[in-house]
């Protein structure tokens, strides 16, 4: 009988593999900005590094949770999605992109869980 859509998966390490994607994923928006606020184009390791961690954590998320996508947390991400794809297109506003997906970011990473596991109608 399948799990419920609810139902949170899990296996040995996961915690430990969530930890290191985020210390990857901050390493490369440390390397990001770092390139942006010295004026240089950023380099291409540190983008590669941000955006394959963040992807790796999303399912990550989406493989633990399977109903995560259908909350806030999921449809933040497809916003942010949607700013790196005009942060990508942009140039001229990259650093006011940068600043705006980071605080939207961490704003939806520490809400609280009740907001951010809140489901979508």
């Amino acid at each position: 009988m399948p799990a419920p859509a609810s139902a949170y998966r899990d296996f040995p390490g996961r915690r430990w593999l969530g930890v290191l994607l985020r210390a990857a994923h901050l390493a490369g928006v440390v390397g990001v900005g770092a390139g942006l606020l010295a004026g240089e184009a950023a380099a291409a390791g540190f983008v590669y590094l941000m955006v394959l961690s963040g992807v790796a954590m999303a399912l990550l998320d989406a493989w633990s949770r399977r109903r995560w996508l259908r909350e806030l947390a999921g449809l933040s991400l497809l916003v942010k999605f949607a700013l790196l794809g005009w942060f990508a297109a942009d140039e001229a506003r990259r650093p006011l992109l940068f600043w705006l997906i980071l605080v939207f970011s961490v704003i939806f990473a520490h809400a609280p869980a009740s907001f951010r596991h809140r489901r979508l109608r």
